[in-house]
């Protein structure tokens, strides 16, 4: 496949993601009196930044890797995959627990070592847990493990 035409499907995908990220936002429900923008600012905002991104790159898409085959094809199906995973286990194993996992994984995916794919998965939860829960005080569920 021509390394253009890898360009444009990418191109096709940002503009697709772009549209759904869109609906999505838009379909935000919120009161007015609360805040005059709204939480939907946000990812309609982002929508048309990706949706423009995504044109420009359909119009004048540049060089391209080739599409990867192989290993690491399975490599790149595997983050996606494990990102499915994890976010399935959001509820019910927590969120430490979940963003532990999907940085495990894919540094293991991508060849880490073991002892460090750890380290690292456990710092990333506890950065994350800090980050969310302490400084933006957002709810993050903690799992059927631990509640």
């Amino acid at each position: 496949m021509p390394h253009k035409t890898i360009g444009r499907i990418a191109a096709i995908v940002f503009i697709a993601l772009a549209v759904a990220y869109g609906i999505g936002g838009s379909a935000i429900d919120y009161s007015f009196a609360s805040d005059p923008l709204g939480p939907r600012v946000f990812p309609v905002a982002l929508s048309v930044v990706l949706g423009v991104l995504g044109v420009l790159y359909l119009i004048r898409p540049g060089t391209s890797e080739g599409f990867p085959s192989g290993r690491l094809l399975l490599r790149v199906l595997a983050v996606p995959a494990v990102l499915v995973v994890c976010v399935a286990l959001f509820e019910p194993a927590g969120f430490a627990i979940s963003i532990f996992l999907l940085t495990l994984a894919v540094a293991m995916l991508f060849g880490a070592p073991l002892k460090w794919a750890v380290a690292g998965g456990i710092g990333h939860a506890i950065l994350w847990w800090f980050v969310f829960d302490w400084l933006l005080e957002v709810y993050l569920p903690v799992g059927l493990i631990f509640g």
